[in-house]
């Protein structure tokens, strides 16, 4: 496993940058650019990608269809960087956690959830998070910043390299969801371009409909999303009105439900192909899981084409709520089931090691201040 390159800049704070250009979180279009400024064919850039994302390949040595010249030629101009594993935890259910450096100061965590349909791994967007929900361990951790597009692509190779599997061979990856770490579209500058590599032909090949981006409710970005990716949407909602969002996820505040559910709409309206909103609404005993919440979701959902995922409450140390018990959450179910609403339950996975929804903490240099009320979530992106 290549970690960090020998050809580094050190800045002042201890920081390290690339000398040479990174080709890892290169989408296509702009490997084509980079092959242009050194002289090369766009051709090479496929041929590249191929060999980094669908071969796992780290060496320009290795790269054995590129001629000996271009070989030396791309150690003199480009790198390949790929995180270290700091360590890897198994679950008696098959899920496997990685904890993966990106800097000296910072670890982020990325899982691959096994299934006999599919394989899913879940990738981080951001170093913590900045949004605080109440319910999630990553939001106690603060926040440093946003992952850059190889730190993001990085998780879906080294997960690769891990399993000892080739993307276009055996596919044991089949589906990735940006649900780690971090609010994907407070960081599309880097997000984007990660999911078109996971994407892309040349990338991992993976089709729109199993490219999931999770947001607590960025609408400017999702307005975005149809145009630029057009991957699949879901809405991690958790409180049917505002005033208990507002506590529960405290974005609500900056984008409130009546501006928040038209954007979902827009979302799912137009297009050539038929789509909907998974809709994740953790369960909290006695916060959000009476049948009340559950007929103000009905109403508050309406005539969105969606599916609602139940998600049991993953304790996580000094967390203020307690799981729902099964008596609730199927109670809750059956008002949506009854209401036409297709409404599932998941399946926790990963808690032995804390990989399950909610768990994920990695390591974080907090450099935020706690409160929403001191963050410019605008500035965070980008």
């Amino acid at each position: 496993m290549a970690t960090q390159p020998s050809n580094l800049k050190v800045l002042s704070e201890g920081s390290e940058l690339p000398a040479k250009t990174d080709l890892l979180g290169m989408d296509y279009a702009s490997l084509v650019d980079f092959f242009a400024k050194i002289g090369e064919k766009p051709f090479r850039a496929a041929q590249v990608m191929k060999w980094i994302h669908q071969f796992g390949v780290s060496d320009f040595n290795e790269m054995t269809n590129l001629s000996k010249a271009l070989r030396q030629k791309l150690i003199d101009t480009a790198v390949i960087r790929t995180p270290k594993i700091v360590s890897e935890q198994r679950s008696s259910d098959g899920t496997i956690k990685w904890l993966l450096e990106v800097d000296h100061h910072n670890c982020v965590e990325a899982v691959f959830i096994p299934e006999k349909s599919r394989g899913t791994l879940c990738i981080s967007s951001q170093v913590g998070c900045a949004l605080e929900c109440s319910f999630c361990s990553t939001g106690q951790q603060g926040f440093n910043r946003n992952l850059e597009n190889w730190e993001i692509v990085a998780q879906m190779w080294v997960a690769n390299k891990a399993l000892g599997c080739k993307p276009k061979e055996d596919r044991v990856i089949s589906n990735v969801v940006f649900m780690g770490m971090g609010e994907p579209l407070l960081n599309v500058t880097h997000t984007f371009p990660a999911a078109r590599i996971l994407m892309d032909d040349h990338g991992y090949g993976l089709s729109k409909r199993r490219v999931t981006i999770s947001t607590a409710g960025v609408v400017p970005a999702i307005d975005k999303i149809k145009a630029a990716l057009d991957v699949s949407l879901a809405i991690s909602l958790h409180a049917p009105n505002n005033a208990l969002r507002d506590e529960l996820v405290p974005i609500n505040q900056k984008y409130p439900l009546e501006v928040l559910m038209p954007a979902l709409h827009r979302y799912v309206e137009g297009g050539h192909s038929k789509k909907h909103v998974t809709v994740e609404y953790v369960m909290l005993d006695q916060v959000n899981d009476r049948v009340e919440h559950a007929n103000q979701l009905v109403a508050l959902l309406g005539d969105l084409a969606c599916k609602v995922n139940l998600i049991p409450f993953n304790p996580f140390p000094n967390a203020p709520y307690q799981r729902s018990s099964n008596n609730a959450v199927h109670r809750f179910q059956d008002v949506l089931m009854a209401s036409g609403i297709n409404c599932t339950v998941r399946k926790t996975r990963g808690d032995d090691i804390d990989a399950a929804c909610g768990q994920l903490a990695g390591k974080v240099k907090d450099r935020t201040k706690r409160t929403l009320q001191t963050i410019n979530l605008d500035q965070l992106n980008g």
